[in-house]
Parts: structure tokens; sequence; C-alpha cells
């Protein structure tokens, strides 16, 4: 791991980004931004999500400012669209038409920044039957067939954790939409709405597998495939200490070096016979069952056999490679992942620790030369303290 010492700015230096605070890709997309240099302004509302962890340890809140606006309070949409009218993007995570209710919505902000990039984050989208319903991300990847590709045949299939479908179909596919509604918009001089919707992300990134079950070579159920573990080159071991060895070894050389490491090279034509197949995955399971994890990485240590080691969250920071790459960094006391990715010019950094709510008011204010307002009484609304969950996630 790296400790860091200097802060970076990174190649989005100059952009302003307003957050809508939400939990989920929303927030994580608002943070990539703020990795690569954009200062990101997060408006919580009093009294927190709802739903989260300690604030000071929220490192998708990391390299952001922090105010609190009430926005049932009758000053309270005004401020944001202070905000709003100051920036070149604004984030939010609401369901379809509570930010045109709370009169925040992209007609009100265009009216007072036409240039503005006005990104919706949802898990169903803006649209369609499923547009008003509650969600969270193991729904979402349920529909796209996403989830059902992954895992054991005689098993239900396995949660990928949130990392599919809230942040590489959500989060990920907001940015992009995001970076390049905000090209269009130095270019043209008009914004848009960036439309994310979960479902559309974790969809489209299955586009290589839907053109694989055209050409007949990928089945669609579970774990009868080259890639989903179908393939017993392709995937995890138990070792003797109950712990994990993962396997990779698609092409035939890859494969050879595989075998030669393991001891079994009266397997060598296996790999082109999905009928010794079961053979194969047997003798395998067998191999690695008879030593250690750390035993196997040393074996495999320098090799090309595509073999490498199931870590923790906890051990992953620690490995030789990612600890001279510094994809691991400590800030504020917190082991992290570091921004990514990386860039020649205009490096990404870790500058400030998770915004903690309302701390960046007066800072925000001065340096987004915003007006002056009376601090509004606090709603007495009834209403749903958290009305973003969960049609997005």
């Amino acid at each position: 791991m790296t400790e860091v010492r200097t802060p970076a700015h990174g190649p989005l230096t100059g952009v302003r980004v307003v957050e809508l605070a939400g939990i989920g890709p929303g927030p994580f997309a608002a943070m990539l931004l703020a990795d690569l240099g954009a200062d990101v302004v997060r408006v919580d509302r009093p009294g927190g999500p709802g739903l989260g962890i300690d604030p000071a340890r929220d490192v998708t809140n990391r390299n952001k400012r922090s105010v609190i606006v009430d926005l049932k309070a009758p000053e309270g949409p005004a401020r944001v669209l202070d905000l709003a009218e100051r920036a070149d993007v604004l984030i939010e995570g609401y369901r379809p038409g509570v930010a045109e209710r709370l009169g925040i919505g992209p007609a009100d902000c265009h009216a007072r920044n036409p240039r503005l990039v006005y990104g919706r984050m949802t898990g169903w989208g803006q649209q369609g039957p499923l547009a008003d319903r509650a969600g969270h991300d193991i729904a979402y990847i349920a529909l796209t067939g996403t989830l059902g590709m992954i895992g054991d045949p005689d098993r239900p299939p396995a949660v990928p954790a949130n990392l599919l479908g809230d942040y590489a179909g959500g989060s990920l596919y907001l940015v992009v939409g995001v970076l390049a509604a905000l090209h269009h918009a130095r270019a043209n001089g008009t914004g848009q709405v960036v439309d994310a919707a979960v479902v559309d992300g974790t969809a489209h990134l299955s586009a290589m597998i839907h053109g694989m079950l055209a050409a007949g070579a990928w089945q669609d159920r579970r774990g009868a495939n080259l890639l989903d573990g179908g393939c017993p080159y392709y995937g995890t071991y138990a070792t003797a200490d109950g712990r994990h060895m993962a396997v990779g070894a698609l092409e035939p050389r890859f494969y050879a070096e595989f075998l030669r490491l393991l001891d079994l090279d009266d397997l060598t034509g296996a790999h082109t016979d999905p009928a010794r197949w079961p053979e194969l995955r047997e003798r395998v399971t067998a191999r690695f069952k008879a030593r250690t994890r750390d035993e196997w990485t040393a074996v495999f240590e320098g090799s090309d056999a595509c073999v490498a080691p199931v870590l923790s969250l906890g051990e992953a920071p620690h490995h030789p490679h990612l600890a001279a790459r510094g994809t691991f960094t400590d800030h504020g006391g917190i082991t992290q992942p570091a921004p990514a990715p990386r860039f020649s010019a205009t490096p990404a950094g870790i500058r400030t620790g998770p915004a903690l709510p309302g701390a960046g008011a007066d800072e925000v204010a001065r340096d987004w030369d915003l007006p002056r307002r009376a601090d509004p009484a606090p709603s007495t609304s009834r209403e749903p303290s958290n009305p973003q969950r969960k049609a997005s996630s």
C-alpha cells in the first residue's frame, strides 16, 4: 500500500458537480468524478440518508464537500437551483417524478443553466412498467439474465455482492454518460438529461455473451460454458487449508503450463474434449486439495499458467503486485482502493477524506459565490425521508 502525501488534481479539475445525496450507485459515480478532480458538492438532507455507514468512514464520499439542504423546506429547492446554476453536472437518484415535484427537476435546472448535464441514476430507468417500483441491485440484475449466469448449475445463482448491478451496470454507465454529455455541452452549449438505469447498463455488459449465444457458442444455462465455471480449466478450486485458487488457463500453451505444474501431463488433450471434462475436474480438484493455498501460490509463482490465489478483502492490499502499483492506499487511517484509472499528465488522487454532512457549507458558499439565504426552518413533512430509494440502488 502507499500512503497519500501530496494532493493531486486530475483531468476533471475545474468541473463542478452537484450530487443530491443518496446511497449506492449515485454516490459511487460522484466519488469517481471527484477522484478525477471534479469539485463535487454533496447535498445532504437533515438527518442523513437513512441507510449507510458512519460518514467518517464512507470512502464513497471522499474528495467531496457537503452542504445540508432540507428540500421540503420553503427555501430548500432554491438553494439547490443556486448550485445547479453554477454547476456543470448534477446527479440525482430519486424515483421518477420526485425531483420534478420538489422543483429541482431537469426543466427547473435548465431554466437556470441551459448547459447543465443532468444525470439520473435509477435501477429501472425513467420509464417502463417497473419505473416507479422499489428495488435493489439483485432484482435489477435478475431481470437482465446476468444473475442467472452466475454460480453452480445445481445451486441457486450466486450473488456477486452489489458490484455487477449498482456499480458496474449503474455507476460506471452514469459516469460514461455524464462525461459524453459534458463533452457535447462544451462543444454545443446545450446540456441534456442522462438516463442511466442499472438494468440497461447490466444488460449492455453482457453484449459479448449474447453474441456467443447467437453463434451457438454459449448455452443458456449456468455452469455449462467456457467462462461461467462449467469449464474445468476456468474456475476455482479448494485447497488443503479451506482456501481457494483461481484458474484461467484457457489458451493451449497456458493450459499446458498449468498441467505441467500440477504434474498432470497425461491430461494434455482433455481440454478439447468436453466428454473428458468431468475426469479433468476430478483430477485437478484432488491435486489442489493436496496442498495449501500458499503452497500452490509458490508453485505457480512466475509462471504463465494463469493461476492466482483467491484473496480476502483484507489480504488484497498486501499482495506484492498490488502493493507495488499502489492499487490500495491509506488515507486518514482507512485502507481503500486508490483512484483509477491512471493518467500520465493529470494524475488523480485522494485530496480529502469522507465529507462529513454539512462540513463544507462555508467553503462552498465562498468558492461557488452563492447568494446569502436565510436558513430555513426544518421541515415537518411526514413524507419518507429518502424519496430516491428504491427505484435507484
